[in-house]
C-alpha cells in the first residue's frame, strides 16, 4: 500500500488489523518462551499482554519514540469514535489502545517491518517490566 493510502485508511481499519498483528506476534513469543505449556496457560499469559490497560501502558511509555507521522496515527486511532466499549477495563484505556492498535496496523500495513518488531518488542518489555 502506498503512503496515501495508508494515511487516509480508517484508523478503526488499522487498528482492526493491527490488533490481529500484535497478538499473533505476543502468542509466538510466548511460545518460543514456553515450548512444552498448555494452550490455556499460553492464552492466560497472552491476555496479560494484548488487554486494552497493557496497551495503554505501552503507549504511555513509547510515546516519546515515535515520529510525527507514528504519533499522528496513533492520535487518530486514539480519537475515533468507537461503535463498541470495552468489556473489561476503563473507556481511556481502551482508545488508548485502539490508537496503538492503529499504529501497529499501519506499521504491517506500510511494510515497516523493523520497525514494527521493535515496537512489539518494547512493548513486550514493558509489560514484563509492569508484571
Amino acid at each position: 500500500m502506498n503512503r496515501i493510502e495508508l494515511i487516509t485508511m480508517s484508523p478503526l481499519v488499522l487498528a482492526y488489523i493491527g490488533d490481529t498483528v500484535y497478538e499473533t506476534r505476543v502468542r509466538e513469543y510466548l511460545i518460543k518462551q514456553n515450548i512444552n505449556r498448555k494452550v490455556n496457560d499460553l492464552h492466560k499469559s497472552a491476555v496479560k499482554y494484548v488487554q486494552a490497560k497493557a496497551q495503554a501502558t505501552i503507549m504511555h511509555e513509547i510515546e516519546e519514540q515515535l515520529t510525527e507521522e507514528e504519533l499522528r496515527i496513533y492520535k487518530r486511532g486514539r480519537n475515533q469514535k468507537s461503535h463498541t466499549s470495552p468489556k473489561n477495563g476503563d473507556i481511556i484505556d481502551y482508545k488508548h489502545a485502539t490508537g496503538f492498535e492503529a499504529l501497529v496496523g499501519y506499521l504491517h500495513l506500510g511494510n515497516e517491518h523493523e520497525r514494527l518488531e521493535y515496537i512489539i518488542a518494547e512493548g513486550i518489555k514493558i509489560i514484563e517490566k509492569n508484571m
